[in-house]
């Protein structure tokens, strides 16, 4: 089973920055994508950034200029520099992986989640 496990997360002040990483028990060419979404209670999960296996990479308008999905196959991890954080950052953040099951379907899989708060 496919395992996604996220770290980086924590407390900062406004204008600071984090790095949030996420280690994949399997090779990063197993996926089509992977994704960074983010929860706040009460909420549904929305999308925060996305790379695909081609390296194409898309973003919330919230986060545009702020955040960078990355991507390091050696280790098998996926990164999201967080900068100039504000407030409305504060949430859980999850790790999502994408697999293709056959033509037609798709397999998803979804990491613990690490908090985010952004507070002074």
């Amino acid at each position: 089973q496919v395992q996604l496990v996220e770290s980086g997360g924590g407390l900062v002040q406004p204008g600071g920055s984090l790095r949030l990483s996420c280690a994949a028990s399997g090779s990063l060419s197993m996926f089509i994508s992977m994704a960074w979404y983010r929860q706040t209670p009460g909420n549904q999960r929305e999308l925060v950034a996305s790379i695909t296996n081609g390296g194409s990479t898309n973003y919330a308008d919230s986060v545009k200029g702020r955040f960078t999905i990355s991507r390091d196959g050696a280790k098998n991890t996926v990164y999201l520099q967080m900068n100039s954080l504000q407030p409305e950052d504060t949430a859980v953040y999850y790790c999502k992986a994408v697999k293709l099951r056959s033509m037609s379907q798709i397999e998803s899989y979804w990491g613990q989640g690490t908090q985010v708060t952004v507070s002074s």
